[in-house]
């Protein structure tokens, strides 16, 4: 195992040199393509950074709304089944607060500069206790 440097490092160094160096210096569509692939690399490197601690934290969640265990694809199927059927909706304590956990740390991943994202954090962070 290698211990320097950590491959979102590795990613993100891919990313700006795509952005920095290529884009640029292209035209066109494959500047764009160099750009958007940018951002895939940026985005995956997010993944590998922020996701595993973000899906432990949805696993908790899922565990103490529903009272089972489970992994995260089985107890998410079984929350959307209990959305679908009725059985939950957003007055079901703890479920509105969950979904607005797991969205913002899935925009956090995704497009952590989204200005959407932005306001919802700053609403949370702005809201009482």
């Amino acid at each position: 195992m290698q211990d320097q440097p950590l491959p979102e490092e590795i990613i993100a160094a891919v990313a700006r040199f795509l952005r920095e160096a290529v884009a640029p210096a292209l035209e066109g569509a494959l500047s764009f393509n160099a750009r958007v692939a940018a951002n895939a690399l940026e985005m995956a490197a997010r993944q590998l950074r922020d996701a595993p601690a973000g899906e432990i934290e949805e696993l908790a969640s899922l565990r103490a709304l529903l009272g089972s265990e489970g992994d995260l694809l089985t107890l998410n199927a079984e929350l959307s089944a209990r959305l679908a059927d009725g059985r939950f909706d957003l007055e079901t304590p703890g479920v509105a607060e969950h979904l607005w956990r797991v969205t913002l740390a899935k925009i956090a991943v995704d497009q952590p500069t989204y200005w959407g994202y932005r306001a919802a954090l700053n609403d949370r962070a702005a809201a009482p206790d």
